[in-house]
């Protein structure tokens, strides 16, 4: 297994991760929690040491499947989950404050059966507390041994600064791919300046990228995808003929799409490490042999001249969400 620095001053993790979020029935799918496990048990057995999570997948669900996996080994793993998004009650609230934190801690390191998370993301940057509050919070939590590593999610240049002087942020995660660019304004390379990893969620489109999807009938009926403004009308069929092109590549290359894809990402930057997501094990060492796929400067070239980043389709969330972003 290649592995990076997880930032400047951070561990060397494995340089491909693995989002733990489709594990649980997010996307309407059923679950399958032998295979699901199988996948975790899988990806330690190739290397992979970063595993991605967060107490709102599910809820909580998630957390305690990946406790369930890891008993017996926890210390294989580099461990990372999230607060800050709170779905108890149907609607999704953003709860940044440093009681909640705290109680929101408690409860991840029970689900997840251990007495430490070595990553610990704020998930969303609550608007009613100041981002110095909710890192200080995190910065007792290091004091503590509970967290070992203080990470950020969806923030923009500006919120990362502050908090940065707080306490030294280790990791930002944002959604980053081919069809979503906007990290490369300004975010990737804030955290270059601060000594941050940058950790892409979704590196694959929510799947689109692999050439899988080529309908929204193939969503079941509960995938949440459905509301999502790329998946939808006129933004679907204009962004399946991206997808196509990304396919010719990857026939080019003898690779498969999503290869293609993650291959794109993981050249982008050294402190960049990609968590695509998956609950299959076909899938998850289809996305390891990534890192075997070397893309020359002209080869960057033409990919990055095919998909410039005001050519998908539709915003990446609803109204709803994505004023929670970038925030």
């Amino acid at each position: 297994m290649k592995t990076r620095h997880l930032g400047s001053n951070g561990p060397v993790v494995s340089a491909i991760g693995l989002g733990c979020m489709s594990m649980s029935p997010v996307y309407g799918q059923k679950e399958d929690r032998p295979e699901a496990i199988a996948t975790l048990h899988r990806a330690m057995e190739l290397g992979i040491t970063l595993l991605d999570t967060a107490d709102s997948y599910g809820p909580d669900h998630n957390e305690e499947l990946i406790g369930e996996a890891l008993v017996g080994c926890r210390d294989k793993v580099f461990l990372s989950t999230k607060f800050g998004v709170v779905r108890s009650t149907g609607e999704i609230a953003l709860n940044g404050s440093p009681r909640y934190a705290r109680a929101a801690l408690e409860a991840s390191l029970r689900r997840l059966r251990t007495d430490y998370i070595d990553l610990y993301y704020l998930h969303r940057v609550d608007p009613a507390t100041p981002i110095e509050e909710s890192v200080g919070a995190m910065a007792d939590m290091v004091k503590q041994g509970k967290i070992r590593y203080v990470g950020l999610s969806e923030v923009s240049p500006a919120t990362l600064e502050r908090a940065n002087r707080i306490h030294p942020i280790t990791a930002v995660e944002s959604e980053y791919s081919l069809w979503t660019r906007d990290p490369e304004q300004e975010l990737i390379s804030a955290c270059q300046r601060i000594g941050a990893a940058f950790v892409p969620f979704s590196p694959l489109g929510r799947g689109f990228l692999t050439g899988e999807i080529r309908s929204p009938a193939d969503f079941d009926p509960g995938d949440r995808r459905r509301h999502y403004p790329r998946f939808q009308g006129a933004n679907f069929e204009a962004n399946l003929r991206l997808v196509d092109k990304v396919k010719e590549f990857a026939s080019q290359r003898g690779v498969a799409p999503s290869q293609l894809a993650l291959a794109w990402v993981l050249a982008k930057g050294s402190h960049i490490i990609p968590i695509p997501g998956t609950r299959r094990r076909k899938y998850l060492e289809e996305n390891v042999g990534a890192l075997d796929v070397v893309l020359s400067p002209d080869e960057m070239k033409e990919i990055d001249s095919t998909f410039p980043p005001d050519i998908v389709s539709g915003e990446r969330y609803p109204a709803n969400m994505l004023k929670d972003t970038n925030r």
